[in-house]
């Protein structure tokens, strides 16, 4: 005999959920003189699970990330407003960003990037991305790779059950630390 279809009411009827931007707070960071934006976490605030959107708000003269790649995960961009600069990994070609310009960038160093908006208007966009974790974030100029477990970057730090920023040479070797004999 089949087991009785779990009670109607204590059972969630999955829906889509909306996210409205004129609904939802600025976030706004920034470090020095030199990185600021505002952002909207429009997939977190809909209940994306998989696929992260946000949209974000640079100043002009500014940039949101330092330069950056990833390893497990790929992101888009779509420009709503204003202009700037994609800068590409060396020996790659720059891209303008203006209005209604999609933008792909698959996880690896060929998709390295960085923003900058070098308009005179703010610079509004849509930030795509897979939700994959773990992954890790490399950074070019300042050889360093983010890696973070538990969730993504741009997902609930709380959630995280590994994050950290370290040299990329600071290996050890495999043993390194561990016990290799009895006491």
């Amino acid at each position: 005999m089949a087991p009785d279809p779990p009670d109607a009411e204590s059972t969630p009827d999955p829906a889509p959920t909306a996210a409205r931007a004129a609904d939802l707070d600025w976030a706004e960071r920034g470090r020095g003189d030199r990185f600021a934006f505002r952002r909207k976490r429009l997939a977190d605030r809909a209940g994306g699970r998989d696929l992260g959107c946000s949209l974000y708000e640079v100043p002009s003269d500014k940039r949101p990330w330092p330069t950056h790649y990833h390893e497990g995960n790929e992101e888009a961009l779509y420009v709503l407003s204003g202009s700037g600069t994609l800068r590409t990994r060396e020996g790659a070609a720059d891209l303008d960003l203006e209005p209604d310009t999609y933008v792909a960038l698959p996880a690896g160093a060929d998709y390295a990037r960085q923003i900058e908006n070098d308009g005179d208007e703010p610079l509004r966009y849509l930030a795509l991305s897979t939700m994959n974790h773990p992954d890790v974030t490399v950074y070019p100029d300042s050889d360093k790779v983010g890696v973070f477990c538990g969730a993504p970057p741009g997902g609930d730090g709380d959630a995280r059950t590994l994050h950290g920023y370290f040299p990329r040479d600071a290996a050890v070797d495999y043993w390194d630390g561990e016990p290799t004999t009895e006491e």
